[in-house]
């Protein structure tokens, strides 16, 4: 079984993967918008290629996130990329029906 100390480790190490992937995501989409690749926020993008480069970076991003829950986590790091790609999941379902 689990140690307090080590499920809060756990937890720790999927929230700073989730927070890294999150923030490079955003300022690299802010990036792009203030050098007008993007449109203005809260104006449709519905070039397929800036939806593809939009795709390639965050798959990159995402990909280092989970690196860093594996590399943080204090035992199974696989099991630990598994659930923060489960926890991050769930939001991007959530934008995806929020988009359409």
């Amino acid at each position: 079984m689990a140690t307090p100390r080590r499920g809060w480790r756990s937890a720790g190490a999927i929230f700073l993967g989730i927070i890294v992937g999150v923030a490079l995501s955003l300022g690299t989409d802010q990036v792009l918008h203030v050098l007008h690749v993007y449109p203005p926020w809260g104006q449709p993008m519905y070039q397929a290629s800036l939806n593809l480069l939009a795709l390639s970076y965050r798959l990159v991003y995402n990909v280092l996130g989970s690196y860093i829950m594996a590399r943080f986590a204090p035992s199974s790091p696989m099991r630990h990329a598994l659930a923060g790609g489960v926890v991050g999941l769930i939001p991007s379902i959530a934008g995806v029906i929020v988009a359409t």
